[in-house]
């Protein structure tokens, strides 16, 4: 082989290893399961201040009678959660979807309301989060089998009346939305969706050219192949958008409308590919996750009024 090919062959063999390792590292930073230290520095995310009210709902969730409960994935994980009785015996309840690298006690704002409207409150850990089992962050893809089981579970515990209400912020409100795609029973009455973003292709897509002002291709492709190998998923198979033009229950989207995490244009996305009942609301000032800080009177008007109307 003459030199200069050699030189040129080298070099190709170099650079696909620098491309690969790049990819993988870009793997275990978004989807394995580890501390995302990075979250904190990130400015599109905000920063919440330790507020009196802040400091109120902590207390409100430490000091409850929580029962912790199990299920077994259909892939044989073992998923945790927290479970509060309602003071009144109702068939209304809500299972609440934390966010991305979060956990159950993230929601304690929204179980805090949801216990004060009289309903029973399940707060699950997703897989790869919190005390439930999982090597990996699935972004509401194998997680909306999970909520499907949680689902099952609540049903069977309270009974064939039960009435229950699916929320979720965040990457939590992507796993609602996921699931809505799903076959849900009649309990399921309706859910609501706060900040989620319209596919796992486009929100890591928009994260790469945030954090690292890198172009989607081929980055995303061949991290996705990863993500195939090591978490069992394609990218591409995690469609939001598809999931929601699939539900049959009534949805309410939220989304800050100085959101710059998830950009506020995917609340129009998934809207749009809604085909049965939907409401939506845009919380002016709110950046990401923070709706319901910012406008909590009009935030829980809106919850209320929607469970009201499809919640029975």
């Amino acid at each position: 082989m003459p030199k200069g090919w050699m030189i040129l062959s080298v070099g190709a063999v170099a650079m696909t290893a620098l491309l690969l390792l790049f990819c993988w590292q870009l793997y275990k930073l978004a989807i394995h399961r580890n501390r995302k230290t990075f979250l904190a520095s990130d400015p599109n995310m905000p920063k919440v201040e330790e507020e009196e009210a802040v400091r109120e709902i902590r207390e409100w969730y430490r000091s409850q009678p929580f029962e912790e409960v199990s299920l077994r994935s259909h892939d044989g994980l073992t998923l945790r959660g927290d479970y509060l009785e309602a003071d009144k015996p109702t068939e209304q309840a809500v299972i609440l979807a934390h966010g991305y690298s979060g956990h159950r006690g993230d929601m304690a704002a929204f179980a805090r309301f949801y216990h004060e409207l009289g309903f029973r409150v399940l707060l699950p850990d997703s897989r790869g989060h919190g005390r439930s089992d999982g090597h990996y962050i699935g972004f509401g893809w194998h997680d909306r089998k999970d909520y499907v089981q949680w689902i099952d579970y609540l049903a069977g515990r309270i009974g064939p009346e039960a009435r229950i209400v699916l929320h979720g912020v965040s990457m939590g409100g992507g796993t609602v939305l996921m699931t809505s795609g799903e076959p849900l029973p009649k309990q399921v009455k309706c859910i609501i969706s706060d900040c989620a973003y319209s596919s796992v292709a486009d929100i890591l897509k928009y994260q790469l050219k945030q954090m690292f002002k890198l172009p989607a291709f081929p980055l995303i492709p061949i991290t996705s192949l990863i993500c195939k190998w090591r978490a069992g998923f394609y990218f591409g198979e995690a469609s939001v958008v598809r999931q929601v033009s699939r539900a049959k229950k009534p949805i309410l989207l939220i989304h800050g409308d100085r959101d710059t995490y998830v950009p506020t244009s995917m609340l129009n996305d998934l809207f749009g590919a809604i085909r049965g009942e939907k409401e939506r609301l845009i919380v002016s000032g709110a950046q990401h996750g923070t709706s319901f800080l910012v406008d909590p009177n009009g935030y829980q008007r809106v919850v209320r009024s929607f469970i009201e109307r499809f919640g029975d």
